[in-house]
């Protein structure tokens, strides 16, 4: 955390978040990376229910991807709190929401009461099938769209069934492309005074990051095979287990990077062999192949196959777990994993913003993830300009929430 040097990239941008879950939040954290203000809009009770995905009773996900947004907790259902939501939609630039199609409309707030309101706004509506089409109506969570997409049909081993993901990939790859498109229509907005609806399906995200899939069933009239952690365009690509009971990732997509390989595990021959020779009749025979690499690797302990490659200029990397990320020199120097203020641990660990910029510096964090309804006061005093009885009244009905506040902790252990 800490200041960035100049205006950040997205600064005066506001965005009213009220999804919920993955996609929308990885969407909205993106922005919030760049320094866009975020609001999220959450019901009184539970919250987003990304609070609730919890890993040894804390909700990792939330802090991960709520991290620099301020959050308001008010009552949708009552009139009172959809007034208070149009209210901010004239003081906004996007809106995110992705409830089943048809649901914002039911609410009162389909995209024309919106931009009646804001006719500069742009709203992102993400779902899992659409907004048109026979399955706009469904329910789409994230592992049915990998399933349908054709990802969890080419991913895994062939003599095994097909596997899901162990991530929310269709939710994060939408979320991203939602970003994208939304910070586009936002300039959009700007020359022509006209706010856009995007349409983001998780179907169509995943879809997209699948390769040629279709067009290799066009020339091909097949589709791929499971092949674990081998490539279907090229060999040697794989994991192979060291001496020392490690693994070693490799991948040679070019002659050259082959040559450099089978030099390397004193194999040159192998260039001499019709079997892999070429790069159509590696991927031919590449059960053998594999067998010759990983001889060789199961040989020598990590360090030595990785001092090896290094030399050799091969392109291969030690497989990591979780235990291992934070302290390896690579992400150590990169910076790539931020710890930041948590009031609940002291400080959490989280993946930093991916964008860096010229001097190597990714964009500061704005702030840890907020408690539901930390900023509702706030909010509706600085933005709408509510006087704090109308706030106090609010709170008393229970149209927006906010809790106690935490005792300061400093000032209890020394009066004690």
């Amino acid at each position: 955390m800490g200041d960035m040097p100049g205006p950040a990239l997205l600064a005066g941008m506001r965005v009213l978040d009220l999804s919920r879950l993955v996609a929308g939040n990885v969407l909205s954290a993106a922005l919030a990376d760049l320094g866009a203000e975020v609001v999220k809009v959450e019901a009184p009770g539970r919250g987003d229910e990304l609070r609730g995905w919890r890993a040894g009773g804390v909700s990792t996900h939330w802090k991960a991807y709520a991290r620099g947004k301020r959050s308001l907790c008010i009552d949708l259902r009552a009139e009172r709190g959809k007034a208070i939501l149009l209210d901010l939609v004239a003081r906004s630039h996007a809106l995110v929401e992705n409830f089943r199609p048809g649901t914002l409309e039911r609410m009162g707030l389909g995209p024309e009461v919106l931009h009646a309101r804001n006719p500069r706004l742009v709203v992102a509506r993400i779902s899992g099938w659409g907004q048109t089409g026979p399955w706009a109506h469904k329910p789409g969570f994230g592992s049915l769209v990998e399933a349908l997409s054709g990802f969890a049909a080419m991913n895994g081993f062939a003599d095994r069934e097909p596997v899901l993901p162990p991530l929310p990939l269709a939710d994060s790859v939408t979320g991203l492309y939602g970003a994208l498109g939304l910070v586009a229509a936002w300039r959009q907005a700007e020359q022509t005074g006209r706010g856009r609806v995007l349409d983001l399906a998780l179907f169509d995200g995943v879809l997209s990051v699948l390769g040629p899939l279709a067009l290799e069933h066009q020339v091909t009239g097949q589709a791929p095979l499971r092949q674990g952690s081998r490539a279907p365009s090229h060999a040697p690509r794989n994991v192979y287990r060291t001496a020392d009971g490690q693994w070693v990732a490799l991948s040679a997509g070019m002659q050259g990077a082959v040559v450099r390989l089978f030099a390397a595990l004193g194999l040159p021959e192998l260039l001499d062999d019709p079997r892999f020779s070429t790069a159509d009749a590696r991927m031919a025979h590449v059960e053998a192949l594999d067998a010759l690499i990983g001889g060789r690797i199961g040989a020598m302990s990590l360090d030595e196959n990785l001092a090896l490659f290094e030399q050799a200029d091969v392109t291969a990397g030690a497989v990591l777990d979780a235990t291992q990320l934070e302290d390896h020199p690579y992400v150590k120097a990169r910076g790539a994993i931020a710890r930041i203020p948590d009031a609940e641990l002291g400080e959490a660990a989280m993946h930093a913003p991916p964008i860096r910029f010229e001097d190597g510096a990714a964009p500061p964090i704005a702030g840890p993830a907020p408690a539901l309804g930390e900023h509702s006061a706030s909010l509706l005093a600085g933005l709408l300009g509510l006087p704090q009885a109308e706030i106090d009244a609010l709170l008393a009905e229970g149209v927006i929430h906010q809790p106690p506040p935490t005792p300061d902790k400093t000032k209890t252990e020394t009066a004690a």
